[in-house]
């Protein structure tokens, strides 16, 4: 079965940076596309970036030039660093496949931006 752990939220003043971590069981990422998504209060969940299997990224307008998706195959591990924060990327941090799993969902990590 497979299982995502997100880790690496925290609070973040504006301009700074954090880097989420996403931890997979049960699955590769050598053979998914693998997505960070987020969801702010009152918000549908957006997808934020992906990285496909063979290493192609995609990011979102909101996002481009600031943020940075990696994997790490070996450790089957996916990275999002982020950087210039804004008030506006305050949200939970979800990863999970692209198209997602609905069963993959887990509980996310909180990134709060704010001085």
């Amino acid at each position: 079965q497979v299982q995502l752990v997100e880790s690496g939220g925290g609070l973040a003043q504006p301009g700074g940076s954090l880097r989420l971590s996403c931890a997979a069981s049960g699955s590769s990422f050598r053979r998914n596309n693998m997505g960070w998504y987020r969801q702010a209060p009152g918000k549908q969940r957006e997808l934020v970036a992906r990285i496909s299997s063979t290493g192609t990224t995609y990011y979102a307008d909101f996002v481009k030039g600031r943020f940075s998706v990696t994997k790490d195959n070996a450790k089957n591990t996916m990275y999002l660093q982020m950087n210039s924060l804004r008030h506006e990327d305050t949200a939970v941090y979800y990863c999970n496949t692209v198209p997602p799993v609905q069963l993959y969902w887990g509980q996310g990590t909180q990134v709060t931006v704010s001085s």
